[in-house]
């Protein structure tokens, strides 16, 4: 069985991007685009990773986290975090939350592939 990615991003032009690249690899992605229903379409998804943008309509990327983290059903979810400010006060925030990773728009495809195999199979040696 394939792993199930659930993308939450506004932004079309990356949602297709990141679902074209992680498609190609055999994953599953669903997307989502609205932070203030994020952590409902979350629960209903149960996905391996979820791939979380900074800024949403309706709720930040970062509460969506918190909520994620303190709730004990996805507390130890992989999530990488999108942002298109890439500041290192949003990485500090993230980190502070408990994001697993964190990435800068525009990034490399290579490089969004890459952070989600890590994510997903943990560090090398562990697949």
């Amino acid at each position: 069985m394939s792993k199930h990615v659930l993308l939450i991003e506004d932004e079309p032009n990356i949602i297709e991007a990141i679902s074209f690249i992680l498609s190609r690899e055999g994953l599953a992605v669903e997307t989502h685009s609205d932070g203030t229903t994020a952590n409902e379409k979350l629960r209903g998804a149960h996905p391996d990773l979820l791939i979380l943008d900074v800024m949403l309509p309706g709720k930040s990327g970062y509460d969506i986290l918190r909520e994620l983290r303190a709730d004990p059903a996805t507390a130890a979810l992989p999530v990488l975090m999108l942002t298109a400010r890439g500041q290192s006060r949003d990485r500090e925030m993230a980190e502070r939350e408990g994001v697993s990773a964190f990435m800068s728009k525009p990034f490399a495809n290579s490089e969004m592939l890459d952070t989600v195999r890590s994510l997903l199979n943990g560090p090398p040696g562990n697949a």
